[in-house]
């Protein structure tokens, strides 16, 4: 084949072969190499059987002088209950055991796969385990100090946001052990995920006392509800620092223990990433902190239910009587970019684009510049699909006239090919000298699509995963531009652009190749019947401005449009 349809195959073909090569790196228990794979899914019995083993009352860890060991799995009190806050964006539920933030419901984002409930992020139940835990841990080994598993008494106070507040706050307080009490203030914000946690480490014992101070995120290992077999996004824990930027760590690659992260820093932070969804311990700068990512393992009946991301940071000296306090951020919520930039620069990288950041964040940017004007993510898609078309105009216009050109002499190829198809060397030569007669370059379509090609991709991760369509609707059916076409519609109308763009194309000599033409457009536009209506709608904008630029451009050159049908 010797027109821009061979480089349209190949880029098919090359496609495939890089999910085939990523399944097989999966299926050899490696890392996928160009695409992030889900990760594997636990069992529901096997996050029951680690509630069980906390029930049934498993000892907490021995910590040794110098370690990052952090208790995790212990016996749970039977004083504990749950205090729950509101605010205009979220409901949040604390445990008195150890003040930690066991579940929060986000009233902003409904669950399309609960129909009438919101999404629930950080929980702990029997079906998930998922929270935000800090506590205390001595350098001296046989000194119990508060952890997240310590009961703690809960200050009086309200208990949902007033009209008029813009913040709220609850206190949980310990006893005194070893000579320490902890205080943990939790402050929450109107219209935002993310809080101010403080800690109050007071000293009521005779001696200096220098504990160490720990915050971490631990969940189980299932995937997202719901989530697509038809295309992947990462699961997982994830830190930034200063010195390495941001590095994401799969479930399987902690199970194997082979992570490969920044161990110390004084910036950054630790998160939990899933779709559109993450949540984030933030530090203050300049404050130092041990990081580490591991699997809790829990016995043979769930050996490796749960994983954490822990930051550590060993505290100066505190004297008797004295207060030492700790102001940390906790993020828990959507991956809404401009949010995340101004809360922490690096922040927003949890929302993964994967390679092609560089080029997804600013396509980000003026989508988002285009809904302010449209106020429609779904008409804010086709603006900026159409404003690069324009963009690659001049270049897609190369392509299509050296498609039109070889279309016009398409019929003077198939006769010599018919006419020497005994002599394939001579065929060779004579299909050359008619291109050199024509000025026609069978490659000339090639570099102008291959140069767009990243810029679509990147389009294509940039509606993956901004959270902000997520429960956005575009015109009648389409509710969510999220979640897949209801009626099949968009899907259905994307396939027929697609082989109405194969049949303007020119058709190819060989007929086993021409097959394949139309063939191979059939097997992909099967996919995007489960792919999001927001991504089909982009693919459905790009093809009819294909169409019709190809179309404008064949009647320009004298090549009337025509369509080229399939011969089975």
């Amino acid at each position: 084949m010797n027109d821009i349809r061979r480089t349209i195959l190949w880029v098919i073909f090359g496609f495939s072969m890089v999910l085939l090569w990523d399944q097989w790196q999966v299926h050899n228990g490696n890392k996928a190499t160009f695409f992030p794979t889900p990760a594997q899914q636990s069992t529901p019995s096997g996050v029951a059987a680690f509630a069980a083993s906390q029930a049934a009352g498993v000892p907490a860890p021995v910590v040794v002088p110098g370690t990052v060991a952090v208790p995790v799995v212990e016996t749970r009190a039977t004083t504990k209950a749950l205090v729950q806050i509101e605010t205009d964006v979220a409901k949040l539920s604390f445990d008195t055991e150890g003040g930690t933030l066991v579940r929060v419901e986000l009233l902003k984002h409904a669950d399309e796969h609960k129909l009438g409930s919101n999404v629930v992020l950080l929980d702990d139940s029997k079906d998930r385990i998922y929270t935000a835990q800090t506590g205390l841990i001595s350098s001296t080994p046989g000194f119990a100090l508060p952890t997240h598993k310590t009961v703690m008494s809960v200050h009086p106070g309200p208990r949902k946001l007033k009209d008029g507040d813009n913040t709220l706050a609850i206190t949980f307080e310990s006893t005194a052990q070893a000579g320490v009490k902890l205080l943990k203030t939790y402050t929450v914000k109107r219209g935002a995920y993310d809080m101010t946690v403080k800690q109050d480490i007071v000293n009521t014992g005779a001696q200096d006392v220098a504990p160490q101070l720990y915050f971490q995120l631990v969940r189980d290992g299932n995937k997202p509800a719901g989530e697509s077999s038809f295309y992947s996004t990462f699961t997982g824990p994830a830190i930034y620092t200063e010195a390495k930027k941001y590095q994401k760590v799969e479930f399987a690659d902690i199970k194997k223990k082979k992570v490969d992260v920044e161990k110390n820093s004084s910036t950054g932070y630790v998160a939990m990433v899933q779709h559109y969804f993450a949540s984030a311990w933030i530090l203050p700068n300049g404050m130092s902190r041990d990081i580490s990512i591991d699997a809790v393992d829990i016995g043979a009946a769930m050996p490796d239910c749960c994983y954490r991301v822990t930051l550590i940071s060993p505290l100066e000296a505190i004297q008797p009587g004295k207060t030492k306090s700790v102001i940390a951020t906790l993020y828990v919520g959507p991956q809404e970019e401009k949010k995340l930039e101004a809360l922490y620069p690096g922040l927003e990288l949890v929302k993964d684009y994967g390679w092609l950041t560089i080029l997804a964040k600013p396509l980000f940017w003026l989508l988002h510049k285009l809904n302010n004007i449209l106020g429609n993510w779904g008409w804010s898609i086709v603006s900026l699909v159409v404003l690069l078309k324009a963009a690659f105009y001049w270049l897609n216009a190369h392509a299509y006239q050296s498609m039109a050109k070889m279309k016009a002499i398409n019929p003077r190829i198939m006769e010599m090919r018919e006419r020497l198809k005994d002599n394939p060397q001579q065929m060779q030569t004579e299909m050359m000298k008619i291109y050199r007669e024509e000025k026609v370059n069978p490659m000339g379509g090639c570099v102008p699509i291959a140069l767009q090609i990243p810029v679509f991709i990147a389009l294509y991760w940039v509606l993956l995963s901004t959270v902000e369509i997520r429960n956005a609707p575009w015109v009648g059916w389409i509710h969510d531009l999220s979640a897949p076409d209801p009626f099949f519609i968009l899907p259905l109308f994307m396939t027929l652009t697609t082989l109405l763009q194969t049949a303007l194309n020119p058709a190819p000599p060989d007929p086993m190749q021409a097959k394949m033409m139309w063939i191979m457009p059939l097997a992909f536009s099967v996919m995007f019947f489960f792919f999001p209506a927001g991504l089909v709608l982009y693919w459905i904008t790009n093809n009819v401005l294909s169409i019709a630029q190809q179309w404008l451009i064949n009647i320009r050159m004298g090549v009337p449009p025509q369509f080229n049908l399939p011969k089975f």
